[in-house]
């Protein structure tokens, strides 16, 4: 992990027990952790890499519990599911990618509201979680300022007016009707005031040097007459097939009603 570090994520373990990681994450990008910071922490069991370890978040976050073991199938609650391929690395992205999945009721599983997470995710920013031993909070406080020196700035939290706000606004919408005459002189002046100001030659010579890929282009209007001729060429085909086959089926009936005639004045004379 140190030969390869990441922007995502960082973890190291104790210099006095190395089956304790120290771990950070940032919240999985276009979700409401998005820019959050979470730190966390892993124990590893004496079998490892045979057995999985357990996973503990220390930053409120919303999803998860804080100082509890959170089930996950990389977790020690589902041994059955574990790899001895996987690592520490393995078992921080598929972390990141839990975190804006459903939790189903999960163990050590939190159900927050979008907005409440995303003022967990701002706030996981100002300072590193308290926790544990001298030795345990300056790992952490390390990560936390390589963490915030590749984070990008965090989107802000969009609070949504309260329900006052709201049906004064639907008040001052239903006051404001088409008869009202100040209603009226808004909607006719112009949102630009220069071009208000112009006289009528100058907006037609405005118009005229408008970009013209900016304007629609209607299709031209088809006159009756053209229309027919721009048809024409698809009906002559079948109509020339008509033509032939009306041609054919006559000179066929005609040599029919000959060969019918020649018959008969043949037998009528003994020719039979």
């Amino acid at each position: 992990m140190q030969s390869n570090p990441s922007d995502d994520f960082m973890s190291l373990p104790l210099e006095e027990n190395i089956f304790e990681w120290q771990f950070a994450i940032r919240g999985p990008r276009d979700s409401e952790f998005e820019g959050g910071i979470y730190h966390g922490r892993i124990q590893l069991p004496a079998e490892y890499p045979f057995k999985p370890p357990s996973f503990m978040l220390l930053t409120p976050n919303g999803r998860f519990e804080t100082q509890t073991k959170i089930c996950l199938s990389i977790s020690n609650h589902h041994p059955e599911h574990w790899q001895p391929s996987w690592s520490v690395r393995t078992a921080l992205v598929a972390l990141i990618a839990f975190m804006p999945t459903n939790p189903n009721g999960a163990l050590g599983s939190l159900e927050y509201t979008k907005e409440e997470r995303r003022v967990l995710a701002i706030k996981s920013r100002d300072v590193a979680p308290r926790y544990g031993t001298p030795e345990r909070q300056k790992l952490i406080d390390e990560i936390h300022e390589y963490m915030l020196s590749k984070a990008p700035p965090v989107p802000q939290a969009t609070t949504s007016p309260a329900p006052e706000e709201q049906n004064s606004n639907r008040e001052e919408e239903v006051q404001e009707s088409p008869e009202n005459p100040s209603n009226e002189a808004t909607e006719e002046r112009p949102p630009n005031p220069s071009v208000a100001d112009t006289t009528t030659e100058e907006r037609r010579e405005l118009a005229l040097d408008a970009d013209p890929v900016q304007t629609p282009i209607e299709p031209p209007a088809v006159r009756p007459n053209e229309h027919r001729t721009l048809h024409t060429p698809q009906q002559s085909i079948p109509r020339q097939a008509d033509d032939r086959f009306f041609t054919w089926a006559a000179v066929g009936l005609t040599i029919a009603i000959l060969a019918l005639l020649i018959k008969k004045f043949m037998k009528a004379n003994g020719h039979g």
